[in-house]
């Protein structure tokens, strides 16, 4: 197999908000950055309808388009977006060794890592279907469809409750489904669930299949995992708040990670534990998980990386 080795300054390893945010502002900055797309261009965007909440689509936009815009814009800077998978990473140097596709080898000295995260599905073959159709994994960026109308959302834990109080300032009623029957959320959290009228709490139970018309959600098939009984709940939306996976297993003993495997960044900074490389948007957030707060991160990702260099120049000149 033969081995194919380039050296470069800035490498952008993800294409979602905050990869394509960092390689402008690296493009501009003459860093000459390339990205590697991943498996999925685009990152989580490219999987929903429409986004009506980034500032500048007055009208909102679909998904897809938004990253394709993103995508041009990086380009039209001198960005070198390229369609690859990175297959393992070396940081122990002064310069990076990164591998791509299992054969070409990329030395570089500066690394953004923009690979994000990926929303916990139940599995449910309804559920794929109608993603972006009544189904969704994010409360905050999809709640503003479904005002007035009856929701179910999914989940136990903090997220779950958070975004069960958002829906309900929204939505006319709200459908928790809880597999158990007590919640994993902080007591604060439930609280908060339980003081608000319109959120009906079922507890032991197991969602089965969301039902639709082939266009949209009407309700979600549910199971009373005590009873055994199965019924039907009329809703047109059905999220899901079960958790997020940072796509990090890359990085594993090669940088340091909280216990969900979300990379670490110093305080107000993107800087990783290992120097030259920086870490932006969900794959170091999750708290926020938005696609503007994405973009803002890879901002700051790559004028560090700029700085960085500079600061290396300098000392070495």
């Amino acid at each position: 197999m033969s081995q194919e080795t380039e050296h470069i300054k800035c490498l952008i390893i993800g294409s979602g908000p905050a990869g394509y945010t960092a390689a402008i502002y690296a493009a501009r900055a003459d860093l000459k950055p390339v990205v590697y797309t991943g498996i999925v261009p685009g990152g989580q965007l490219t999987q929903t309808t429409d986004v009506e909440n980034f500032p500048g689509y007055t009208d909102g936009v679909l998904g897809p388009q938004m990253m394709e815009d993103f995508r041009k814009q990086a380009e039209r800077f001198g960005t070198d977006v390229r369609f690859g998978y990175i297959t393992e990473v070396d940081f122990s140097g002064d310069v990076h060794k990164i591998v791509v596709d299992g054969e070409k080898t990329i030395m570089a000295e500066t690394v953004i890592i923009a690979t994000g995260a990926t929303a916990k599905w139940l599995g449910l073959e309804s559920e794929q279907k109608y993603n972006g159709f009544g189904v969704s994994a994010c409360a905050v960026c999809d709640g503003f469809f479904f005002k007035g109308q009856d929701v179910a959302i999914v989940g136990a834990g903090d997220t779950a409750a958070e975004e069960a109080t958002y829906l309900a300032k929204l939505a006319n009623k709200v459908h928790m489904l809880v597999r158990r029957d007590e919640f994993r959320a902080s007591k604060a959290m439930q609280h908060r669930v339980l003081n608000t009228p319109n959120i009906e709490i079922h507890y032991h139970t197991e969602a089965k299949e969301i039902l639709g018309d082939g266009q949209s959600v009407t309700g979600v098939q549910v199971l009373n995992n005590q009873t055994r009984e199965e019924t039907v709940i009329p809703v047109t939306g059905f999220f899901v708040a079960i958790g997020h996976k940072p796509n990090t297993e890359l990085f594993q003993g090669k940088l340091d990670m909280d216990g969900n495997g979300y990379l670490i960044t110093e305080p107000d900074s993107t800087r990783t534990n290992i120097e030259g490389v920086f870490a932006c948007g969900d794959v170091q957030d999750h708290v926020y998980r938005q696609a503007v707060t994405a973009a803002g991160t890879g901002c700051m990702a790559a004028l560090e990386a700029e700085r960085y260099l500079a600061a290396k120049e300098f000392s070495e000149a």
